[in-house]
């Protein structure tokens, strides 16, 4: 059992030590869907929206409003495509041109551990501030 186990020391999101079993499966269901599945059988199905605003790069779309990182108008964000990075991860390319984001498959497992509570604190975060999911009106020429 602990062949397919490794514990990670890391702190994304206030966990650490967490044991994150082996990858088994990674999918990208449709441009707004990706699957992720390990081998105790746990399964996460992430948004497109989710996974962009929670990437782990930094990104010059970002606004930084009182040190809080706030990306919004993503809505309909969808991946373009996956990138393998090592046997430790992926980059996922965006249809809104983000690509510098390398998610490690612990980073996935992590995010979908806490993912109604992440996305919760997103919108809240969205509305302290007055910004919105949906994306930004065309400017009229």
């Amino acid at each position: 059992m602990l062949a397919i186990t490794r514990v990670i020391s890391r702190r994304v999101h206030g966990t650490s030590d967490v044991i994150v079993p082996k990858l088994s499966g990674f999918s990208i269901v449709s441009p707004k869907t990706v699957e992720v599945e390990y081998a105790d059988g746990t399964k996460f199905n992430f948004s497109s929206e989710f996974l962009r605003v929670h990437s782990p790069a930094a990104d010059g779309k970002i606004r930084s409003i009182g040190g809080e990182k706030v990306i919004s108008g993503r809505r309909y964000v969808g991946i373009m495509s996956a990138e393998p990075v090592g046997n430790y991860g992926v980059r996922l390319v965006f249809d809104d041109l983000h690509r510098t984001g390398i998610y490690p498959w612990d980073y996935f497992y992590e995010l979908g551990s806490n993912k109604f509570g992440l996305m919760r604190n997103y919108i809240r975060t969205l509305q302290k501030h007055h910004l919105s999911r949906e994306p930004p009106p065309p400017r009229k020429r």
